[in-house]
């Protein structure tokens, strides 16, 4: 039978409105269904159910609306660019609702998710049932000028329903556009404003019902900055630092009606939402209470670290008055960039960001202070300093919560810094106070030393701390077999592994320069054997002290005449290099090892290669002997420091706290 002779419906479009207007329209599934729900709420409906089976490739979508006659069908549904605004009344018959739509072609956006559409509806007792297929409708329109496509009719046996439409979506192109039906409904919570009993306007997906609440990110604000009323979002908003700042009549007085919010989050990462894929770091832009563009925030090019916590939702109805130009572009999901009125929009956003971003950085900082002086020592510590430090300190912590941040420890990190940055500042504030002190004044220039000294005590106590952990960290997680390499890599910048009064290491290029031409006249008289025996060797200047550094290989076994003549070459050669520049200054030589020298097992063997070492100011080191003699020096230390003063213990106090 021929299918365009005994169907009542009809289709008429180009192919081109079809791939641009309806398949590429949308590009995610969430998109697509807001479009079959915002038309729900056009059609008076008071309920939408939702059923997504990925398994089985389907998604069915059923509202409580009026539904339509099989003549509305035609001339509404099946109408591409059907003008609702125009050849209807501006409210809805039954609820007085504002209209979403406007420009007719949401139902092409159908089509870019599924390959077939099934549409059943019942309006007034009369039921209509059609099926449109995509590769039909391509077909359709390749062969016929007009352009006219002919869904067939479906049975309607089996519709169930008395009032409201059911569209069945199959043949799913981009279901993976979505993960599970939590985080669909997450995704058409957050692009209505309308969903929920204030408006009696209920969705379910796969019969659990969407509420605010699923937008999830209400109970992620710190702040919070408000515009109309908006009691229900503050509710819902329960870790609030502060309250709600509303901001209504500044933005009114601008010439602008702007309903909605704006808020931080207490932590950026707070922000990515990875169930449903979303990026929440936006300011949706909401207009008859559907999202017109997912993120405003883009258009500021000028933010600060504030920036990174910004969430918010503005309903802005203004952009889509019915006796005004559609400020939307075709897609329906951004806003015309050069309309007058978005232009307004972004000229008061812009100054409420500026407002933002100044309270942020106050409330941060006063919060972040309290936030840090939870810990007991850190408020002792404050409540000590001198009466006008006291207000600069709390905000040098407080200022560690306004860093990008969300890791713990890091923090952690940053408090102690700002303790010591901060003791550091007092200390040049003392030093430059030195002149204003009289001279018969010595308790105050005592107590000024006296304080640097445990500043500088403290600061080392930090130093040897780290140092521990690192030697702990090659002991425990570096192979033996590979200790030798790494120590090669670390050992020639960091002399206080093998001795811990090598704290800084001096540069001298010209010196350096000398030195490798010495290794290299040195070389040229080395057997081939002896060459191969070593494994690097460094010269450096620490503390005034002049080192050579040689590592021998792990493998390698000398003996004392190769020793002796090593040492010697090197003596000789940097004592004429010291007295050309008539210098006088201390060379010490150390010589890494990973075996003992072959004489070592002999009767008095031990002595006497000591005994050639101390000759020329040198000493022996065995790779396995090299962490463990920096462990137990730097452990003395600490075990040593038992009378832990005030700055150590608030150090210790921040390193045990847990939020």
């Amino acid at each position: 039978m021929n299918q365009e002779a005994v169907s009542p419906y009809e289709m008429t479009l180009s192919l081109n409105v079809l791939e641009h207007l309806g398949i590429n329209l949308y590009s995610n599934v969430p998109s697509v269904l807001s479009e079959v729900v915002a038309n729900a709420w056009d059609a008076d409906a008071d309920e939408v159910h939702i059923t997504f089976d990925r398994a089985a490739g389907r998604i069915e979508i059923r509202d409580t609306g009026i539904g339509m006659t099989q003549e509305e069908v035609n001339e509404r549904f099946l109408r591409v660019g059907y003008q609702r605004r125009v050849d209807q009344e501006p409210l809805t018959p039954e609820r007085n609702r504002a209209p979403m739509g406007r420009k007719g072609i949401g139902k092409l956006s159908l089509f870019s998710i599924a390959g077939t559409v099934e549409v059943y509806t019942v309006k007034n007792g009369g039921k209509s049932a059609l099926q449109m297929k995509l590769n039909d409708i391509r077909e359709a329109i390749k062969n016929k000028n007009q352009g006219i496509y002919r869904p067939p009719e479906l049975s309607i046996d089996g519709i169930d329903f008395t009032k409201g439409t059911k569209i069945v979506l199959s043949d799913l192109r981009r279901q993976q556009t979505i993960s599970t039906a939590k985080a669909l409904r997450k995704r058409i919570a957050r692009r209505f404003s309308i969903i929920g009993a204030k408006q009696d306007f209920d969705v379910f997906v796969n019969e659990e019902q969407i509420t605010p609440a699923d937008r999830d990110y209400h109970s992620k604000l710190q702040y919070t900055w408000t515009y109309d009323n908006q009691e229900d979002v503050v509710a819902l908003a329960t870790t609030l630092s502060r309250d709600s700042e509303d901001r209504t009549a500044i933005v009114e007085a601008k010439g602008i009606r702007v309903s909605g919010w704006l808020g931080t989050v207490h932590e950026s990462g707070q922000l990515k939402d990875e169930e449903s894929g979303d990026n929440l770091n936006r300011i949706a832009i909401f207009v008859r209470g559907k999202m017109a563009q997912e993120d405003i925030l883009d258009d500021f090019s000028e933010r600060g670290v504030y920036a990174s916590y910004l969430i918010g939702e503005l309903r802005v109805d203004i952009l889509d008055e019915d006796d005004q130009e559609d400020a939307a572009t075709s897609s329906r999901q951004h806003l015309v960039e050069d309309d007058p009125r978005y232009i307004k929009l972004k000229e008061v956003l812009g100054d409420e960001l500026k407002h933002i971003q100044n309270k942020w950085s106050e409330w941060r900082t006063d919060d972040g202070a309290k936030k840090a002086l939870e810990i007991p020592e850190l408020t002792d510590w404050v409540d000590k300093l001198p009466s006008g430090q006291k207000k600069n300190a709390k905000s040098w912590l407080g200022r560690i919560y306004r860093l990008r941040t969300n890791d713990q420890e890091e923090r952690k990190q940053l408090l102690k810094h700002a303790v010591f940055a901060f003791e550091f500042h007092r200390a040049n504030e003392n030093l430059g106070a030195l002149d204003r002190i009289h001279d018969e004044n010595l308790d105050s220039v005592l107590e000024i030393f006296s304080e640097l000294d445990s500043l500088e005590s403290n600061l080392y106590g930090q130093i040897v701390q780290q140092r521990v952990a690192v030697i702990r960290t090659l002991q425990e997680k570096v192979d033996a077999d590979n200790r030798e390499q790494v120590i090669q890599r670390f050992l020639y910048e960091h002399l206080w592994l093998l001795d811990p009064h090598w704290e800084r290491v001096e540069a001298s290029e010209l010196m350096e320069a000398r030195i490798d031409k010495l290794f290299s006249e040195v070389d040229a008289q080395l057997t081939k054997e002896e060459k191969a025996g070593r494994l690097d060797i460094k010269y450096r200047k620490s503390a005034g002290t002049h080192i050579i550094i040689e590592l021998k290989r792990p493998s390698r076994v000398v003996d004392i005449a190769e020793t002796t003549k090593q040492l010697e070459k090197y003596y000789s050669g940097f004592t004429k290099l010291l007295e050309k520049q008539g210098v006088d200054e201390p060379l010490e030589m150390v010589l890494v090892l990973g075996k003992p020298p072959r004489e070592w097992a002999n009767p008095k063997g031990q002595e006497r290669f000591r005994g050639v070492l101390d000759n020329y100011n040198a000493r022996l080191v065995f790779y396995d002997e090299l962490l463990e003699n920096a462990f137990r020096s730097y452990k003395d230390y600490l075990d040593q420091k038992q009378a832990v003063d005030r700055l150590q213990a608030i150090i210790q106090a921040i390193e045990n706290y847990t939020a």
